[in-house]
């Protein structure tokens, strides 16, 4: 049986911490830095304009941080399960923000949001706690909805490969990057928490419900063994 919310949300209430770093982002995520970096640029490359903002499973702050150092306008909604992680992101982002922000704690799956209200979406390793492929789907087309035309989306986050040969190929990469980090104790405690709490797609599943949601503009902007980031932009 995988993790239930209430489980996961209590698990991400005690590493506020581990998700406070904006130099080093997520660690046990590949390349962080260099997602953190890209994202942000893409955003605001894409959408300039850009003057409100939501932040999906937001953290401690971090992709909203980097964002607003270069979009230093917008105003800022904040969504994450954990009120710990909220309250951190809230008091990291409030001296530096310009305008509003505000903090929704609760599951994308059941949030209500406004249509056409957000400029750019931010989801950074929250979709892999999504289960079924309706839930996948639903949530998708939610984001479209909550998006305002010209608006777009970027996500970054783990992704499951399709081919056996693959998985088990890239999966040992991720494990040698892990135990180089802190050891083999530390890469079978991150398997044993993936194991039991994320069930990620594919990037080809996720870019193709990007398209049936109705984006017709897509982009990958990086991919590492078995993390990925890209987007897509509402017209």
């Amino acid at each position: 049986m995988k993790s239930t919310v209430d489980e996961i949300r209590a698990r991400f209430d005690r590493e506020v911490e581990r998700f406070s770093v904006l130099e080093t982002g997520q660690t046990a995520t590949m390349d962080a830095p260099l997602v953190l970096d890209l994202i942000a640029a893409a955003a605001a490359g894409v959408t300039p304009a850009a003057r409100s903002l939501l932040d999906v499973g937001c953290g401690a702050g971090n992709y909203t941080l980097k964002l607003l150092q270069r979009l230093p306008d917008l105003n800022v909604t904040l969504m994450d399960l954990s009120r710990p992680m909220l309250d951190r992101a809230h008091l990291r982002i409030s001296p530096i923000a310009r305008t509003s922000v505000n903090l929704i704690q609760g599951d994308i799956r059941q949030a209500e949001l406004p249509d056409r209200q957000f400029d750019v979406i931010l989801a950074a390793c929250v979709l892999h706690h999504l289960r079924t492929d309706d839930e996948w789907r639903f949530v998708f087309s939610k984001f479209y909805r909550a998006l305002a035309p010209g608006g777009s989306i970027w996500i970054s986050d783990m992704v499951q490969h399709t081919l056996p040969p693959v998985q088990a190929d890239v999966w040992m990469r991720y494990g040698q990057y892990l135990a180089s980090l802190k050891g083999p104790q530390y890469r079978d405690s991150v398997f044993a928490y993936i194991e039991k709490e994320d069930t990620p797609r594919s990037l080809m599943f996720q870019l193709d419900l990007l398209r049936e949601a109705g984006f017709a503009k897509v982009e990958v902007l990086h991919k590492n063994a078995v993390f990925a980031a890209f987007g897509a932009i509402k017209e």
